[in-house]
């Protein structure tokens, strides 16, 4: 089931309704990244506020989900003794089918009986597993009506998936937070879904087996048998219309079903416990006779209607299978999700905001875009990257907004500090011993501006470093010759940022518009802007703590991801000081992935990220040396890989191996790894465009490099590999009209096209009725005829979740699933990040060449 936009507070307002003082804690399962981290602590402010006991459960992966399932939830069912309850999903089991993962049904129970368990979803990763969606439902029914043969599932407040006013929560069921995509996006799939739910059961060697037996009644039965097989060859194993369990054989399904936990074993996405109770043996009395052409007084063969249902399923099948096969994207953040949770109920204030505005910040940082893990695809003008392009900008806006709502100016303050923001100086410090508000300012793409030298700023930013090619001298004396152009000392550069000459600070971001397009770099500053915050496009976000600190929310994103990516050397260190007893344990083991050294990691980072503005700053502050060792080593070991020529260029992409070195411990966690591969591949796409050398990929211009960078684990043996591609995030506002423009233009082709077949497809509708008159051969040479012209009738296939049928999509999650398959590599596939899988040390050359014959990108 899905829960549509406009109905965000529905859920929440049943849970406050229905709960008692001895209800079961609502349980919220959390992925160990940033967004989900900030979408944590806004769900738990709310419920606090609203004392709803709750239990927070960081999960690692998918073997520390299931664990959960099995440990935590399985006991909660009715069904085994519990009460239910709602367990919350953040970030975590978008992919996957959760009814199995987190053992809602068993073996030996009804498959309607979720336990009294209601599974709420809140996922930015696409695509959707459509069993969840479309999904999902406990059946309600009255035990003394008799059971349909051929039953549909029907739950009060429920219209095909779709959740209404009138749904309330009574037998539990997996419920998903549409963010507008659903409702948007997925209108051929939700059909195709219901449409093969509804099917009767039918193979397509029914239709091999009555061609067989009247074989020498028509002597062109052949050629249908095998018509029908060429268009779709593989036997579906059950009609109850799981979303990616339409096909039978394993090589067909999508590659959302095979998931493996840590332990190797298979944690199937699609449930196959579903099944029907009976069918009927006549077809034309199923439901979905009704889908059919209408055909006045006349009845079908049963032949006729076999062949068109068996034609009908493939078609439906190819559009499910075409979904799951675009590849991995992401669509808004859970942060920005909860923020409006928050708005609904008109409890937002300024920590919730800030902790959304962290939430989307952080997005860009982990190369999380609208096709996937990889580097910005749209033009570099415009000085603001985020995750989503237009989308992203909109909801950046909104975020603007919202500053400019709970934070109004104060009238009776210093009149030369506002000036001086207004005019683009970024502002370091508070305006005043208590003030904790949230500012708009202008971020240059530097890296920790505010607590780290301008020199090693700019040093560390991957954008300037890879369009000045900082690891070759000759980039280093650029980056000199730059500074010089701005009249700012090395010996200026190198002091802390606010130590600097005030004057220096107050010109820095007019030379640095003026200057810096002279190297290329016309994305460094956001454009100017005055005024409302509604001019002021691609500025950043700004919060003080009184005179204690000021950080931007770039700032805070990368350190709460350091802290989750590289963890605290010490225990003993101040962070963990200030750690309740619960996680005072040391987080240095010999196993770094480990869920028992990920999990105090997270409860650092939710520390940090503490509503309690005293407490928070500190811990962020004590954390600011952490960072930047992780930047320092990505910097030292891209510069290793660049100047010493480590970078293979393969068939379809280029790989490199992090195995040697001071920092190759950092590396075998998947997010720095990540991080470490993104900055490979802009350094290498800036060089490709400078050189004019832009490659090609399946006959499309490759917009970004396909990078595969592993990292060797010699204590487990095993190397962490990683698969980034072309992403999208820069927003080149000058051309953010035009593309809007373009953008209508194609949609009312598209529309006119959809009128254009809508009525073809109804000529040929009347058209076959009338010849269903003529005997079995010419209904057999009408029927080749409708299938050989039967693209021009279907739904047209969804290219993309964002609607933007240019973007070049991650596929690796896809490549590493089918090369697991083919070959005998000794893969681990845990992580939520399908592109991030473990190869075996010996391994690990069978696989990358597996690798290479396989589509990255689409």
């Amino acid at each position: 089931m899905y829960l549509p936009r406009r109905l965000i507070a529905h859920l929440y307002l049943q849970l406050l309704r229905s709960h008692r003082p001895l209800s079961s804690p609502v349980l919220i399962l959390a992925a160990l990244e940033p967004d989900a981290l900030c979408a944590c602590r806004i769900l738990t402010t709310l419920l606090k506020r609203d004392y709803i006991p709750h239990k927070i459960q960081p999960v690692a992966g998918y073997g520390d989900l299931a664990r959960v399932g099995e440990e935590l939830i399985k006991p909660m069912r009715t069904t085994q003794g519990g009460a239910g309850g709602v367990v919350i999903c953040l970030g975590v089991g978008g992919l996957v089918d959760l009814t199995e993962i987190l053992c809602l049904v068993s073996d030996n129970e009804e498959a309607d009986d979720l336990g009294g368990i209601e599974v709420w979803v809140i996922d930015a990763r696409r695509p959707w597993n459509l069993g969840n969606v479309f999904g999902g439902q406990a059946q309600s029914r009255d035990p003394l009506q008799e059971v349909a043969p051929n039953p549909r599932r029907k739950t009060r407040g429920v219209e095909r998936g779709c959740i209404t006013p009138a749904y309330a929560s009574e037998s539990g069921g997996v419920i998903v937070f549409d963010d507008g995509d659903i409702e948007d996006e997925l209108v051929a799939e939700r059909e195709a879904y219901h449409a093969l739910e509804e099917m009767p059961e039918i193979d397509d060697d029914d239709d091999d087996n009555e061609s067989l037996g009247s074989a020498t009644e028509s002597g062109g039965d052949d050629d249908d048998r095998r018509s029908d097989r060429g268009s779709h060859g593989k036997k579906r194993k059950s009609s109850s219309g799981r979303d990616d369990k339409e096909d039978n054989d394993e090589d067909d399904a999508p590659p959302r079903q095979r998931r493996r936990s840590d332990s190797g074993s298979s944690i199937p996405s699609s449930s196959s416990r579903r099944r029907r109770s009976g069918h009927d043996s006549s077809i034309s009395s199923s439901p979905v006779a009704g889908t059919l052409p209408a055909i006045e007084t006349r009845q079908l063969s049963a032949r006729s209607l076999r062949r068109r249902l068996l034609r009908m399923k493939r078609k439906y099948e190819k559009i499910l299978h075409a979904y799951y096969s675009m590849g991995i994207a992401y669509s808004e953040p859970i942060s920005s999700m909860l923020f409006s949770l928050a708005s609904e109920l008109g409890r937002e204030d300024n920590n919730l905001l800030w902790l959304a505005i962290v939430g989307v910040s952080s997005m860009e940082l982990s190369g999380r875009t609208m096709s996937g893990v990889g580097i910005s695809s749209f033009s570099e003008s415009g000085g603001s990257a985020g995750w989503g392009g237009v989308r992203g900008e909109r909801i950046r806006q909104i975020l603007r907004d919202e500053v400019h709502r709970l934070n109004p100016p104060d009238p009776s303050g210093n009149t030369r500090e506002l000036s001086g923001e207004a005019n683009g100086i970024i502002p370091t410090t508070a305006r005043s011993p208590t003030d904790t508000s949230i500012r708009i300012s202008p971020e240059p793409r530097f890296l920790l501006v505010r607590h780290w030298s301008l020199y090693d700023s700019m040093l560390h930013s991957p954008y300037l470093a890879c369009r000045l090619h900082v690891w070759s001298e000759h980039g280093r004396k650029r980056l000199h010759k730059l500074l010089a152009k701005m009249g700012i000392s090395l010996s200026q550069c190198r002091q802390n940022y606010t130590h600097m000459d005030m004057e220096l600070k107050r010109v820095l971001r007019q030379r640095l518009l003026k200057y810096a397009p002279m190297y290329g770099l016309d994305g460094l500053v956001p454009p100017v802007a005055s005024g409302h915050s509604s001019n002021r496009e691609g500025w950043g976000f700004v919060r003080s703590w009184g005179w204690k600190a000021c950080l931007s929310a770039t700032d805070v994103g990368v350190v709460i991801g350091a802290i989750l990516e590289v963890g605290l050397s010490s225990p003993s260190s101040s962070l963990n000081a200030n750690r309740p007893p619960r996680d005072s344990s040391n987080l240095e083991t010999s196993s770094e992935s480990h869920p028992s050294n990920l999990h105090p990691r997270f409860w650092n980072a939710y520390d940090a990220l503490s509503p309690t503005g005293s407490q928070s700053a500190t811990l962020l502050l004590e954390a600011l040396p952490l960072a930047q060792r992780l930047h320092r080593a990505i910097l030292r070991t891209g510069t290793s890989l660049l100047s010493k020529h480590q970078i293979r260029h393969l068939r379809a992409f280029r790989i490199a191996v992090v195995k040697d070195g001071p920092d190759v411990r950092l590396f075998i966690n998947p997010g720095a790894l990540t991080k470490l591969a993104l900055w490979v591949a802009e350094a290498i796409q800036v060089q490709e465009r400078e050189k004019g050398d832009a490659s090609k990929i399946g006959g499309k211009r490759a917009i970004g490099t396909p990078l595969v960078l592993a990292g060797l684990d010699e204590d487990r043996g095993i190397y962490v590999v990683v698969g980034t591609g072309g992403g999208g995030g820069v927003v080149d506002f000058a051309a953010l009209a035009k593309r809007q423009e373009e953008s209508r233009s194609r949609k009312a082709v598209r529309e006119k096209k959809k009128r254009e077949r809508e009525e073809r497809q109804s000529k040929r509708v009347t058209e076959r009725a009338e010849r269903d008159e003529l005997d079995e051969e010419s209904d057999d040479t009408e029927e080749d005829s409708d299938s050989s012209s039967s693209s021009d009738s279907e739904p047209e296939e969804p290219q993309n979740i964002s609607g933007n049928k240019n973007l070049v999509r991650n596929r690796f999650g896809l490549a590493f699933q089918e090369v697991v398959q083919e070959t005998n590599a000794r893969v681990r596939i845990d992580s939520f990040e399908h592109c991030v899988v473990e190869v075996q040390k010996e391994d690990l050359g069978g696989f990358l060449e597996a690798l290479s014959l396989r589509s990255v990108v689409g």
